[in-house]
């Protein structure tokens, strides 16, 4: 991919994009997903993110086409041996899960512990590139929706998505478009979430 040209983006043009960003539902996504070229550009946008020391503390597992469906049977598989009782709804909404979008990203923090740099440091990278992936996303013209779900933290998931014991699913991240108008809902008071030092 080349260097992406300079975006001379008016900067009231880019503030007004982030305070109305807004996820969609998984549930309630439909296609078109990102094109290659497009996927290709949410994730190098996924990947310049605050990174103390260069470690680069995340990776992307890509989902999309026939290989949504192949990870709902494993999931399907799994939810039969944690809940040997579980309904055919219950599983059928495993099997589909992957399903609800036509691109699904799981973002995997993965922390050294080889190195000076501060875990909590490498944790909160993976999760700016959620957000920066979710953003990249929805300036694209897609919606995104960030989850995990029980089979984010399910050891055996975790060892059908070959993670290391230093790997965790930051996050499922949900591409495509809304099948209905995205709604807005009600926002925190900024006055109640900030304070100022010595005031």
């Amino acid at each position: 991919m080349s260097e992406p040209a300079q975006i001379n983006v008016p900067v009231r043009d880019a503030i007004r994009f982030l305070l109305t960003r807004r996820s969609g539902s998984a549930k309630r996504m439909t296609g078109p997903g990102p094109s290659p070229d497009e996927l290709e550009t949410i994730l190098t946008a996924a990947m310049r993110v605050p990174d103390h020391g260069k470690l680069a503390p995340w990776r992307f597992i890509v989902f999309e086409g026939e290989g949504r469906s192949r990870f709902g049977e494993v999931l399907m598989r799994i939810l039969k041996t944690n809940e040997p009782d579980a309904s055919a709804e219950r599983l059928e909404i495993e099997r589909t899960r992957f399903l609800r979008a036509p691109v699904v990203v799981g973002v995997v923090s993965r922390v050294r512990t080889d190195v000076p740099i501060p875990e909590w440091e490498q944790t909160l990278s993976a999760g700016a590139s959620c957000f920066a992936l979710s953003l990249a996303a929805r300036a694209l013209g897609y919606v995104a929706s960030w989850v995990t779900e029980w089979c984010a933290y399910d050891p055996a998931v975790r060892a059908a998505l070959s993670l290391s014991p230093q790997e965790r699913v930051a996050g499922f991240i949900y591409l495509g478009q809304p099948s209905d108008v995205l709604e807005d809902r009600p926002r925190p008071q900024l006055s109640a979430h900030v304070t100022r030092f010595g005031a």
